[in-house]
């Protein structure tokens, strides 16, 4: 007869370590590695693994219920325990790396932690509300798996990195806003989130940081460990860990978070909720963040070549004998699918009918919660007269150094980036007069495919006698999804001098905090062209 199911049930397991380093000590010095006994073991109903050092009787205990393994390399781990003696939600009882002499041992050694730990929570985890665990993450919850795997695989692929890395206004500013502010990461602890190719991870380490972990989800991981260990000045003060911020623990908090979780208008892609998660997870207090904030840039515009590009698209749906077919009764919809798609591009900043406004988002303060509606009130003042053709949006972010703020910038004339600009193209333009006023409202909600729905209405007012009596004159609204743009051009289109254009458009400031820092940033990237 087969015994009940128990947490007993399998027998004690003893694995011989290379060495074991502690990761918690309270020691300012680093803690130096010892030979150790790895002990898998069941007491009273608890399954635990023990290390005991070979040279002396000090050891330390993991209750495997709340205990997490990650590979650092094939002969070496870091495993790190949940305190839960402490009313800290995030507190750790110990985090230790361990090294294995071989790999067949190593192997062994991690099909045995997998076999103890699913024995000690096959059951579920108990949650301090009496429920119990699903066994799906936080990020699980709320991302659709096809999107998050279409996500990972995107970014763990070295083209798409290597287009990043070729942006260097971007690779630029993250380097030069890290050197200026050395005092903030030397001999410090950095949390890289959504670590990539590992480079900002490096940039940390060359500023002298203490110990630097590089979390990134993709396959990335595999090529940064590589990169990394590729620069043993460096490597050694790296830690890679594969796996979501949303899942994976940390031995020590951290004293600054570095990410570039922008998105196209700042927050698609919704990295930047993982951003704040990881500042409440693992960030001290009164901890660095780079970038602090970042600000959504907005402006109505007016450019006819492109409204006639978008409209001319759907005429193909007005053909009534395509191959003896009429395609008109899906005209309406064609034209209301090219409209849906936000346009990504670098345009002319002439093009702008009004002075930009701004909305700000503080990472050091923002909630997980309110990136999943972001209501922003609009309010311009036509500039010249025209038809608007929608809203171009833009944004910039800033690192708030103890020593230098530096601000980066997508906006429209600054050295173009791979994020360029977004416009929101009305499928009614409005009429305006110099002068008159815009106002609105660009209302985003998040959806699980990570990324918005874009909600705009744009209304000019009375203009001229009589229009501070109030009143709407026109009214022009349209929905997007800024998961599906369209991709339109790398640089600004030339247009011609026959194009009716804003008068006198350089009175028309783009907000910039650095713009002859941008323009040598430009030539910088022009010359390695």
């Amino acid at each position: 007869m087969e015994a009940p199911p128990s947490t007993n049930k399998l027998k004690q397991q003893e694995f011989t370590l290379a060495s074991v380093t502690d990761l918690s000590s309270s020691s300012s010095s680093s803690p130096s590695p010892s030979s150790a006994v790895a002990t898998f073991s069941c007491v009273n109903e608890v399954t635990e693994l023990r290390f005991q050092e070979s040279e002396s009787a000090h050891g330390f205990t993991f209750d495997l219920s709340s205990t997490q393994l990650f590979k650092l390399g094939p002969l070496q781990f870091i495993c790190v325990s949940h305190n839960s003696d402490s009313v800290k939600e995030d507190a750790f009882s110990r985090g230790v790396v361990i090294k294995f002499s071989d790999e067949k041992e190593s192997k062994e050694f991690c099909d045995s932690f997998e076999e103890w730990r699913k024995d000690s929570v096959g059951k579920g985890s108990s949650l301090p509300n009496g429920t119990v665990s699903d066994g799906k993450s936080k990020f699980d919850n709320k991302i659709e798996a096809a999107s998050a795997k279409m996500y990972f695989h995107y970014y763990g692929q070295l083209l798409h990195q290597q287009n990043m890395l070729q942006d260097y206004v971007r690779t630029g500013t993250y380097h030069a806003a890290v050197m200026e502010n050395r005092s903030d990461f030397a001999g410090r602890v950095v949390v890289d989130v959504g670590a990539g190719s590992g480079i900002l991870s490096m940039f940390a380490a060359l500023a002298g940081a203490k110990h630097v972990y590089a979390v990134e989800a993709s396959e990335m991981a595999d090529y940064a460990r590589k990169l990394i260990a590729g620069n043993p000045l460096l490597a050694e003060r790296i830690t890679v860990i594969k796996g979501k911020i949303e899942d994976i623990e940390l031995p020590e908090k951290a004293d600054v978070l570095i990410s570039e979780p922008m998105g196209t208008l700042l927050v698609n892609e919704r990295m930047l909720e993982t951003y704040v998660i990881a500042r409440d997870r693992f960030l001290s207090p009164n901890g660095k963040m780079f970038p602090t904030v970042g600000r959504i840039h907005m402006a109505p515009f007016s450019d006819e070549l492109l409204f006639m590009e978008m409209a001319n698209k759907a005429l193909f749906w007005q053909q009534q004998n395509y191959y003896g077919v009429d395609l008109t009764p899906l005209y309406a919809s064609a034209h209301q699918g090219y409209f849906s798609q936000p346009v990504v591009d670098a345009f002319d900043p002439r093009l702008l009918v009004a002075p930009p406004m701004f909305h700000v988002i503080d990472f050091t303060q923002m909630k997980e919660e309110q990136f999943y509606e972001i209501d922003v009130p609009l309010k311009f003042t036509a500039s010249v007269c025209g038809r608007v053709h929608g809203l171009a949006c833009w944004f910039d972010v800033l690192f708030d150094g103890s020593t230098v703020q530096r601000w980066f910038t997508t906006a429209p004339g600054a050295p173009t980036t791979h994020w360029y600009q977004i416009r929101c193209v009305l499928s009614q333009p409005i009429h305006v007069m110099a002068g008159q006023e815009l106002t609105g409202r660009l209302h985003l909600v998040a959806h699980s495919a990570q990324s918005y729905t874009i909600n705009l209405t744009l209304s000019a007012k009375m203009w001229g006698p009589g229009a501070n009596q109030g009143g709407i004159l026109q009214t022009s609204s349209c929905k997007l999804d800024l998961k599906e743009p369209y991709y339109r051009m790398s640089q600004p289109q030339v247009y011609p001098v026959a194009q009716e254009t804003p008068a006198q458009p350089q009175d028309i400031q783009i907000q910039s905090d650095d713009l002859e820092e941008l323009e040598l940033l430009q030539q910088n990237a022009n010359a390695q062209l």
